[in-house]
């Protein structure tokens, strides 16, 4: 499916939440994009991460070869740093148990435990963990998965936990459309859509380069390259740092000055 597609339900079925913004490039005379969906749901918008995520992530703590690079880079139009590779139907409860959904994220404190816990619910055939035991973050801020990524229920921690973790993007074969929705609203993470199974050409601890506007990804370990499909009008909404921030940059509802 295409990924602007998915964005659903109108700004007005969202309550007010306390979500910032992630860059300020969006000025006001841009349009909300047209929300539409035959599945309208209310997420719990209020459960976003307290604040905006800092474009250049803590140093990749690896030993190792020439082509790791020494930080994770993130800015408006890349992402740059290590792999994490999964595979088909990761579900929700594989990325944040339920058992850890009390925590809130707009609670400094407990968005960073959210983020330490993130992908604990894989199975033991994982043998590389995604976050580092009495770590917050994970070295891993590029996630590629295979399809029918974030399928479960419609837990907003989900994106939300991946965010707190340092994810800047997952790249998959395909999503849940919850589970692309929550992405877009929280602006936590870019999920961004292959248009082959990466997940089988790349192994974790790569690193990768995903380009938003050429809309690719490039392996440096592999020396490929891979086609991805256009984030469309979902791209400012993320990049705003979610649907909220991104109504308040459009003017079309009060800021929080106002």
């Amino acid at each position: 499916m295409a990924a602007s597609s998915t964005l659903s339900s109108s700004i007005t079925t969202f309550k007010l939440s306390p979500c910032q913004p992630r860059a300020s490039s969006i000025s006001a005379s841009v349009k909300l994009p047209s929300i539409s969906s035959n599945n309208p749901f209310n997420p719990l918008i209020s459960h976003f991460g307290p604040t905006p995520k800092n474009p250049t992530v803590a140093p990749l703590r690896c030993s190792a070869a020439s082509t790791t690079p020494e930080t994770t880079t993130t800015t408006a139009t890349a992402f740059h740093g290590l792999c994490y590779v999964v595979g088909d139907n990761i579900d929700t409860d594989q990325i944040i148990p339920a058992e850890y959904l009390t925590l809130v994220p707009s609670n400094p404190d407990e968005y960073k435990k959210l983020g330490s816990y993130a992908l604990c619910g894989l199975p033991s055939s994982y043998q590389t963990r995604f976050v580092d035991p009495d770590e917050f973050t994970s070295k891993y801020s590029i996630i590629i998965g295979g399809d029918n990524f974030g399928c479960g229920s419609s837990r907003e921690h989900a994106p939300v936990a991946l965010g707190a973790a340092g994810v800047a993007a997952v790249v998959a074969e395909s999503y849940a459309r919850i589970f692309f929705r929550n992405s877009v609203a929280t602006g936590e993470v870019y999920p961004l859509e292959s248009e082959v199974r990466i997940c089988e050409e790349c192994k974790t601890g790569d690193v990768v380069t995903v380009e938003l506007g050429e809309s690719r990804l490039i392996n440096h370990t592999t020396g490929k390259e891979y086609k991805l499909k256009p984030i469309g009008d979902a791209g400012p909404v993320i990049e705003a740092g979610g649907i909220f921030a991104y109504a308040r940059k459009a003017g079309m509802i009060p800021s929080r000055d106002a």
